[in-house]
């Protein structure tokens, strides 16, 4: 405290007194008139000069209605300065006119400030910023998972264009391998089957036991297994991810299993995101005994292991030349199936079943059949390239509209992909077209 028997002068303040008051102001929030010719600034932020030396006298002398000694129009930044402060000056602010730049950004910044009332000033003379009490969040959307209903292998034949054959090869593999991926040219269906083996694999579509992630660019190690992410108030926390959530709720059910499915999984850098799974996804592999210690996991954690229960479904597109093929550790450790363009009989009768005429249906399979051997013949594309039967499963519920609903797939899907296909023949690219889109 100051001594009662000597007044206190400004010369006795210290950066202490300063830093008090500025701190004093962030937290109550308190309006200040804007400065005219300096700003002191502070961790980033600009304060009035005088109001902040006015506080800071008041606090150091404890006299709270204690009034600056210090004439008007008297230059307050010496005394800042010599308190180790940065005043800068700042460009007055003319009618129609844009601000001064770092003001202007500043108050940008504030605008998009969603913490703590207590961080913010005022933005106007005389007029507090209203407090801001919410946190950055995603907004919760309520929904629950639709109730598992049964699902057998009839079903499945009947959703799929499959033969039982393949079905039961299908099936096989992913059993014995307990890991599979299933490739493709691009509308063959590959999710879909994905998701209808885990449905056979559970004997109901239980969503609850099914994780669907895709892989992309920007997906890593950190997303799929574990690493530092920030919550809701903005603090790095080890958390797990989309592999170490599922491989925990299977280990806890052992006699139920559990499928995770990696959409497009060729788009992501296989290797770096997986890590140890590279090991552990091996069918002789699996359980405590083979568990490992996960890098980011502190020394007394839980080693990770992949359990028994766990089955790793895969999508590859094969039509995507921007993607490196997978290597051959992780081909080792999956069982491969194939899926093919279908234009047969199975999309036929889903046609007819929901009324499209014949000579619609009849056109569809000509010309995309004819289309397919021609990608199929070409020695810069081939047969991963050709167009699948999924652009055409879902027929308008008007079946006078089938003709057109054809000739916008044709115009306005297949089209722009036949024009990437033969990017630098657009002469060949403009004849299919031609042959598509024919009358």
């Amino acid at each position: 405290m100051p001594d009662s028997t000597a007044p206190f002068t400004p010369a006795q303040l210290t950066r202490d007194h300063v830093v008090r008051a500025l701190r004093q102001i962030d937290r109550d929030d308190q309006p200040l008139p804007p400065s005219t010719v300096y700003d002191l600034v502070y961790k980033g932020r600009r304060y009035p000069p005088r109001p902040v030396l006015q506080l800071a006298f008041r606090l150091a002398s404890g006299q709270p209605a204690a009034t600056l000694p210090l004439l008007a129009g008297t230059p307050t930044n010496t005394l800042l300065e010599r308190l180790d402060f940065t005043v800068a000056t700042k460009r007055p602010t003319l009618a129609n006119s844009p601000h001064d730049g770092d003001v202007a950004a500043q108050d940008a910044m504030r605008e998009l400030y969603t913490g703590p009332a207590s961080a913010t000033t005022a933005t106007a003379p005389g007029k507090a910023r209203e407090a801001v009490t919410a946190l950055a969040a995603e907004p919760l959307l309520a929904y629950t998972l639709p109730p598992p209903v049964p699902y057998d292998r009839a079903t499945a034949l009947r959703e799929l264009f499959l033969s039982a054959e393949s079905l039961a090869q299908a099936e096989a593999a992913l059993q014995r391998r307990h890991n599979l991926i299933v490739q493709g040219p691009p509308g063959t269906g590959k999710t879909f089957l994905a998701r209808r083996l885990a449905w056979l694999g559970l004997g109901s579509t239980d969503a609850a036991r099914i994780e669907l992630v895709q892989f992309h660019p920007s997906y890593s190690y950190e997303d799929f297994i574990q690493g530092f992410r920030p919550d809701a108030q903005g603090v790095f926390r080890l958390t797990a991810g989309v592999l170490l959530d599922i491989c925990q709720k299977a280990a806890a059910e052992p006699d139920k299993p559990y499928f995770l499915l990696i959409d497009e999984i060729n788009r992501g850098n296989v290797s770096r995101i997986f890590g140890e799974l590279l090991l552990l996804l091996e069918t002789d592999k699996r359980g405590p005994g083979h568990a490992v210690r996960l890098p980011y996991a502190p020394a007394d954690a839980p080693r990770f292991f992949v359990p028994e229960n766990l089955f790793v479904i895969g999508t590859m597109n094969t039509a995507d030349r921007s993607l490196a093929p997978l290597d051959y550790a992780l081909r080792r450790r999956f069982a491969f199936i194939r899926m093919t363009p279908e234009f047969g009989l199975p999309l036929q009768q889903l046609l007819a079943a929901h009324a499209v005429p014949t000579p619609v249906i009849s056109r569809l399979v000509g010309r995309l059949t004819e289309l397919n051997q021609a990608i199929a013949d070409d020695p810069e594309l081939g047969p991963d390239f050709q167009l699948g039967h999924s652009y055409f499963c879902q027929p308008p519920p008007n079946p006078a509209e089938s003709a057109a609903w054809l000739a916008a797939i044709l115009e306005q899907e297949i089209v722009p992909l036949l024009e990437e296909y033969w990017l630098d023949q657009p002469a060949k690219a403009a004849a299919h077209r031609r042959k598509l889109l024919g009358s």
